[in-house]
């Protein structure tokens, strides 16, 4: 998207040139490769030698782990953006929290733990059923429910390799997506997705095919209260340009409730969804609102449009793929995407990615339509390994 909107791109990472995918390779005009990308100090050192001689402009990272690396780079090359101080509240979830509940924004109780000590007695306080989380964690990895005593001191060896957890509440409803491209802190594209099961379901049952709907209509009354908590997280935490992705609670009784934010856009294939929903390119148009502060493509919500992951019951080599030929039979006209993995090749670990054993993308103008074809998806399409 840089590339097509005619930025110069010099990237940065950790495996060789050659190794990188070729659509992101062509759209480099230079490449650094650094030894590991966790060792801020020298990457900066590095980055810093080598490009001496050349006029930087932005920095800009996509990625979780390295937003604080893009924060020091920017200071090192003298570059606008996101500094390291107002990039740490997107990473450490209780700063986050501070920071937003010093703004009178409700999120949920929480307590920062540093030893398993600290854990217990924060459980105490907080009370079950309560969700431990890393504080700069990415996704749901090491995210844990805990709904009685004897799941804490199941947790709680789990947690030894964890440096810092959040202990918070544990909020029971509906848990949605507020998703935004910004330019200098204007709101130049917004989405809400619904998850049809938290992500904490998802990393504890394989069964679970994982399933989100990025909403059509986003005038329904029953979002205004968390678009409204979106818009005003955004203004606490300083957010300016870029994609950000924030989740967030709708409880039963109407009440919304903050979940976490992060300065990049949503993962597991989300923005394809988005882009599916409405004809967009979001990818060049988060390129045009960093590089021009602008975005040029008419916005117009044409479709609900849901993703659904499968994931392989039994271990081993994909067998077969049951009841996809007559589910496209039906509804083959409103099928966006599929991309589920050959008959043959070894299934993934569900644990560690989101779109499991791949995907379908469906989409429709009626919300009820496309939630009737997620579900079938969900219940009557499955793949076989053994």
């Amino acid at each position: 998207g840089l590339a097509e909107v005619g930025a110069r791109v010099l990237g940065v990472g950790d495996q060789a040139k050659e190794a990188l995918p070729a659509q992101a390779r062509d759209a480099l005009a230079a490449y650094i490769q650094v030894p590991n990308l966790s060792d801020e100090l020298a990457i900066v050192d590095q980055v810093r030698r080598e490009t001496r001689h050349v006029q930087l402009d932005r920095v800009e990272s996509l990625w979780e782990p390295t937003m604080i690396l893009a924060a020091r780079l920017r200071r090192a090359l003298g570059v606008p953006g996101m500094s390291i101080e107002q990039t740490i509240p997107f990473r450490d979830k209780e700063r986050m929290k501070q920071v937003l509940d010093a703004a009178g924004i409700r999120t949920p109780w929480h307590r920062r733990c540093r030893s398993l000590d600290e854990v217990r007695r924060a459980a105490d306080e907080v009370g079950l059923p309560l969700i431990i989380k890393p504080i700069s964690g990415a996704g749901s990895i090491d995210t844990h429910r805990v709904m009685d005593q004897a799941t804490l001191d199941r947790v709680l060896p789990r947690l030894r390799h964890v440096p810092e957890v959040s202990v918070e509440e544990y909020v029971a409803g509906d848990e949605l997506t507020f998703d935004t491209i910004c330019a200098d802190g204007q709101i130049l594209f917004e989405n809400v997705a619904q998850y049809f099961q938290r992500p904490i379901e998802e990393k504890l049952h394989e069964w679970v095919s994982p399933s989100s709907i990025c909403l059509r209509d986003l005038e329904a009354p029953d979002l205004a209260a968390g678009r409204q908590m979106g818009r005003a997280v955004l203004e606490a935490l300083g957010f300016r340009t870029g994609f950000s992705h924030m989740e967030w609670y709708r409880r039963s009784n109407g009440e919304v409730v903050f979940g976490e934010i992060g300065a990049r856009p949503p993962g597991a294939r989300m923005v394809d969804v988005m882009n599916f929903a409405s004809d967009l390119d979001l990818f060049r148009g988060w390129a045009e609102a960093v590089v021009r502060g602008s975005l040029s493509q008419p916005i117009e919500r044409k479709y609900n449009a849901a993703i659904v992951c499968k994931r392989a019951a039994g271990q081993g080599r994909i067998q077969r793929i049951e009841g996809l030929d007559r589910f496209l039979s039906e509804f083959g006209q409103h099928v966006a995407a599929i991309e589920l993995l050959a008959i043959g090749a070894p299934r993934r670990d569900w644990r560690k990615l989101a779109v499991s054993d791949g995907f379908v993308i469906v989409r429709h103008p009626d919300l009820r339509v496309t939630l009737s074809m997620a579900a079938r998806l969900s219940r009557d399409v499955r793949m076989i390994a053994g």
